[in-house]
């Protein structure tokens, strides 16, 4: 099996850095690999990196851990390179949230669709671009594995102005595998699905039991029809009026949808649930550093019999797409964001579609899906054309554009509050966004 280099740029991330450190440990592929973890922050970084390699000893998964500060210097050589970054998330997404509400425009999260995307792309993009050249200098036939949220608006970004070969991730489609799930009450394991779209905002075309190939949507609209009304009210919703069920979430989609609100409400992220998991999850981290703790087994381990915690793979789908490069197996990946070029026939080529792929050392070759339904087709051409004017806007600093995109933006209901919100952003953002200052 051949070794590879990995690059990990925000390892620092308490929920980013375990996860890819799991699955790496997990998979047999990467034997003899090297991981490097790169952050800014140097204490975090050196915490993971203890992490990681204790993780890597109880495993026996003869990974080489390495970290650095600098990652230009982790980037010489390297064959993928995994990417989830932002500028002070939570507390920069909390403005994102609350500058719109001074105007009077409510949204459903704040993150990827309406003036809080906006605003989250515009910080984004220059730095995910600013990595980029490093990897078209240093590595150049890399392949870079984005996380980095607004995804579909910084896949764009990559795919117009650098030339690396760059894939968006997300998780998505197994949380729609477990609201099926819910719903149903069959398994969310034993559910496989093909959906086609947006990142978040893709739809089930077609969705079976894994163990038997059953049709699972016969079962999902009956099962819809007397389950709990308040559970996913926006989803199931739309599985009504368009015949398709969404994906993966009602908060993610709802930021997309002007009626979203009167459904799912408008209560923004739990921004304190999310501190305090990360507290204990670090927490947790340090214990096992430290030794207090006993690290995680692979599942199937044993070690004299213990109880120890057991690690799972994460869901994501970073290290299942260089597994499968490494081996050339042509591995199905249930979800990857890629340039469109025909896949989805009633959207632009140039658009990122977030559609199913088939993975080997020819790349990450996204599976043609012929055209959508031309309701659910109208709803994703009108977020296109956001993204179009915000990938634009960010990369050129352009007012003017970054004002067209809001007046897009089915969210925003006027005018008036448009110029003036962006105005607070860019205001209120200054010195994270100085493409804008000339």
């Amino acid at each position: 099996m051949p070794t590879t280099k990995i690059v990990i740029i925000g390892a620092g991330s308490v929920t980013f850095g375990p996860r890819m450190i799991a699955d790496a440990v997990l998979s047999p592929a990467l034997r003899g690999s090297t991981l490097v973890l790169v952050d800014l922050d140097a204490e975090r970084l050196q915490t993971m990196a203890a992490y990681a390699q204790r993780l890597n000893e109880a495993a026996g998964a003869g990974l080489r851990i390495k970290h650095v500060l600098d990652r230009k210097q982790a980037l010489e050589g390297a064959e993928f390179v995994i990417v989830s970054v932002a500028i002070k998330r939570n507390e920069l997404w909390k403005q994102d949230f609350q500058i719109p509400l001074r105007y009077g425009i409510k949204q459903v999260l704040g993150e990827n669709g309406g003036p809080g995307g906006l605003s989250h792309a515009l910080r984004n993009i220059p730095m995910i671009l600013e990595i980029a050249r490093d990897v078209e200098e240093l590595c150049p036939n890399a392949l870079l594995l984005n996380f980095s949220n607004p995804e579909s608006r910084v896949t764009l970004a990559l795919s117009r102005y650098s030339r690396v070969r760059a894939v968006g991730l997300c998780h998505g489609i197994g949380m729609g595998y477990r609201s099926v799930g819910q719903i149903t009450g069959l398994p969310a394991d034993d559910l496989f699905g093909i959906a086609a779209g947006l990142n978040h905002f893709s739809w089930f075309l077609d969705i079976r039991r894994r163990s038997t190939s059953e049709d699972v949507y016969p079962l999902l609209r009956e099962a819809d029809a007397s389950y709990d009304p308040t559970y996913y009210p926006l989803t199931r919703r739309l599985l009504r009026w368009y015949g398709l069920y969404p994906h993966p979430s009602d908060d993610h989609i709802g930021e997309y949808l002007p009626f979203a609100g009167d459904l799912c409400g408008l209560h923004g992220y739990d921004f304190d649930r999310a501190d305090r998991h990360r507290g204990s999850a670090w927490e947790r981290i340090q214990r096992v550093v430290s030794g207090e703790e006993e690290a995680p087994l692979p599942p199937g381990a044993t070690a004299g019999g213990d109880d120890r915690p057991r690690l799972r793979p994460s869901g994501e789908y970073a290290i299942p797409i260089i597994a499968a490069t490494l081996a050339n197996r042509h591995d199905l990946i249930e979800a990857v964001n890629i340039r469109n070029d025909g896949l989805i026939a009633n959207l632009p080529d140039w658009a990122i579609v977030e559609v199913p792929a088939v993975v080997g050392r020819d790349g990450v070759r996204g599976l043609k899906i012929g055209a959508l339904p031309a309701g659910i087709a109208a709803l994703l051409n009108t977020q296109i054309g956001v993204q179009d004017l915000v990938v634009e806007a960010a990369v050129h600093g352009s007012r003017e554009l970054a004002l067209q995109a809001l007046l897009m933006d089915p969210v925003v209901n006027s005018a008036r509050k448009a110029e003036a919100l962006l105005d607070d952003i860019l205001t209120s953002h200054a010195e994270y966004l100085p493409q804008f200052a000339s």
